[in-house]
């Protein structure tokens, strides 16, 4: 299936685009034609009324209220606790992410199982009556590690991603042929719950403004979900960065947070769309956390405040309301239909090495917590501001009957001691089985293949003064704390990018070891293996290990790491993420109870890269600390 381009332009001037729309050639684009008369549309549609500035679900008048979750940032047993909390808030949709490198971690493998399967979680929504508006990318940002795109994609360091570089284009339509299929059974053409698609992510914000690429995207698109589905593209409230960002054919909405003057936000995607609803796909509820800044909060007055400005731009709100239960409008939309999707709605955990950076003058790699200061915090529980906006949600809809489900237990397990297993250098046989790369000089991750780990720091110190003798060897830990996944620099190149120079000397004939590390602790090491003869002297990296077990109950629990540098943590193989107390502002990791166990030990393993406490032990909280001033003012009292 061919669209012609010569019926795309690079961006068509907002009195040009109705009549775009309009043209019956364009069948691969949104059918517009239907929506301007007054016949029955088919069963289980959802689509665009540009005459009345509306959604129509049904043939109906139609506003959706709905908040953002990254199944990817959840455990999978408590998908549905989530989900069901954000129903009880009056939400009618969800808003869901699909990273594409959490599902194919290496080029033509595919992983949709366990806390993977996107399809359990969609069908989990559908159960519990909220709808879906799925953006699949291929690029995502979400402050995820590159945006959602696979980190092999530099394995060719000259590709141009989000581009027509063809290396990339087909890298992105060998993954479309496989996640698409399983999204089209499950639209709302077809008995499902999804009723709109994103297609890419504020593609305006990205230096390149390649039509052609959002024109092969659409293309792919519309040949694997069909024409009636509808398409729209996000950017920010600013006309430069969506004349970028869209295309005839995608309906152009905008994202903008509390604090900004609603009026002149929607008067920008009225530059761009004449007619049609207003949406705002992205409502910041609060604001995410760099590793070395203060923790980032908005306040519950401020976000209530801006949603009851927005939903009261709509004459007739409640009367609005009424026509989604069935309620005649006599066929037409009020005046103005306003949309809203708050980001984050739950924002949950970057676990493991899945959490990206942004580069704003300097590299901000982000928290292991993404609680965003969100509605439902990082364990799920419901916050005061999640209770403000259920009230607003309330003077314009009816909300669920039924008691909001209550926080999720919390247990302070409490001190667990710790003792030093072995330093990292010591267990390279472990860890790299296959042995080191040799190399005359260094090598990118991407250049040996590395997925995720290994202390000089990007944007702080560049130099070291080392002592030695002629001959000594030099050991380099290296370490991704995140690849960029907003901006014009996601093509983030991990490792030492040049060459290591003593005195001004290249140093030369490297020996590389990839380390393994996740592989070798969901294993069961090092808890199995036997004990190791290491140095307990040297500094530098090193394992330690130690073991807690639980009164007969699997609670979220809160860890503290009093004296602690910087590394990584695992519980019962599990990678729980990056803690890094002397930098803040997280002071604590969450622990879902869902991989704790009952009637056995719970194996903890650290891997400290800077330096431990002489005593090292961890403390189990039954609250989290995000806050260094916080957690130093509590550490005095313990």
């Amino acid at each position: 299936m061919v669209i012609s381009t010569s019926l795309f332009v690079p961006y068509p001037r907002p009195a040009e685009r109705p009549a775009k729309m309009g043209l019956t050639t364009l069948t691969l684009l949104l059918v517009v034609g239907p929506l301007h008369t007054q016949a029955s549309p088919p069963a289980g549609s959802f689509q665009l009324d540009y005459e009345n500035n509306c959604f129509r679900k049904d043939g109906a008048p139609f506003r959706y209220i709905s908040g953002s979750i990254h199944y990817a940032r959840v455990p999978r047993p408590a998908w549905r606790d989530r989900l069901l909390k954000m129903y009880m808030s009056g939400l009618s949709a969800v808003q869901v992410y699909i990273p594409w490198n959490y599902h194919e971690p290496l080029p033509g493998v595919y992983d949709f199982a366990g806390d993977r399967d996107m399809e359990a979680f969609l069908d989990l929504t559908a159960e519990l009556g909220l709808l879906v508006i799925l953006r699949p990318g291929p690029y995502i940002c979400a402050e995820w590690e590159m945006g959602g795109l696979p980190a092999w994609l530099l394995w060719k360091p000259d590709i141009v991603l989000r581009s027509s570089d063809p290396a990339y284009l087909a890298a992105v339509d060998s993954w479309l042929h496989v996640l698409l299929p399983k999204i089209k059974p499950r639209l709302y053409q077809h008995g499902g719950n999804i009723i709109s698609v994103q297609v890419e992510n504020e593609y305006g914000s990205y230096y390149a403004c390649d039509y052609g690429y959002l024109r092969h995207l659409l293309v792919s698109f519309r040949v694997l979900l069909g024409s009636e589905v509808l398409l729209f593209t996000t950017d920010d409230s600013r006309v430069e960065e969506l004349r970028c960002g869209t295309l005839p054919g995608l309906y152009a909405t905008v994202d903008f947070g509390p604090g900004f003057n609603v009026t002149e936000a929607f008067g920008a995607q009225r530059q761009i769309e004449p007619k049609g609803p207003l949406v705002n796909s992205e409502y910041y509820t609060g604001w995410l956390d760099y590793w070395g800044e203060a923790h980032a909060s908005t306040s519950s007055v401020r976000v209530a405040r801006g949603l009851e400005d927005m939903l009261q731009l709509g004459a007739n709100v409640n009367m609005q309301v009424l026509s989604w239960q069935g309620h005649s409008l006599g066929g037409q939309c009020p005046p103005i239909y306003q949309h809203w999707s708050g980001y984050m709605f739950h924002g949950g955990t970057n676990f493991a090495y899945w959490s990206g950076a942004d580069f704003k003058n300097q590299y901000k790699p982000v928290t292991t917590s993404y609680d965003y200061d969100a509605p439902l915090s990082e364990a799920g529980d419901p916050t005061e501001k999640l209770f403000a906006i259920r009230t607003v949600i309330s003077k314009f809809q009816p909300l669920p009957a039924g008691p909001m489900p209550p926080a999720t237990p919390k247990y302070a397990y409490g001190q667990v001691a710790l003792r030093k297993y072995a330093n990292l250098l010591d267990v390279l046989d472990v860890l790299c089985p296959s042995g080191p790369i040799q190399s005359q000089f260094p090598l990118t991750f991407e250049a040996i293949k590395q997925k995720y780990r290994g202390t000089l720091e990007r944007d702080g110190q560049t130099a070291l003064h080392v002592t030695g003798r002629a001959g000594d060897t030099l050991d380099v830990l290296l370490e991704n704390m995140g690849r960029i996944s907003f901006g014009a620099n996601i093509s983030d190149f991990k490792g030492l990018l040049g060459n290591l120079s003593l005195d001004s000397s290249p140093l030369s004939n490297w020996l590389i070891y990839p380390l393994a590390i996740d592989t070798a602790i969901e294993q069961g090491w090092p808890h199995t293996a036997l004990p190791k003869s290491s140095s307990r002297t040297r500094a530098g990296p090193a394992f330690y290990t130690g073991t807690f077990e639980t009164p007969g109950i699997t609670w979220d629990t809160f860890v503290k790491f009093p004296g602690w540098s910087k590394g990584q943590l695992w519980i019962n193989g599990c990678n729980l993420g990056r803690y890094w107390p002397h930098r803040g502002p997280q002071q604590t990791l969450f622990v879902p109870g869902s991989v704790l166990h009952v009637g056995c030990p719970n194996n903890i393993t650290v891997l400290e890269l800077e330096g431990a406490p002489p005593d090292p032990f961890l403390l189990f909280l039954d609250q989290p600390l995000f806050n260094r001033t916080l957690s130093q003012r509590i550490a005095a009292t313990e």
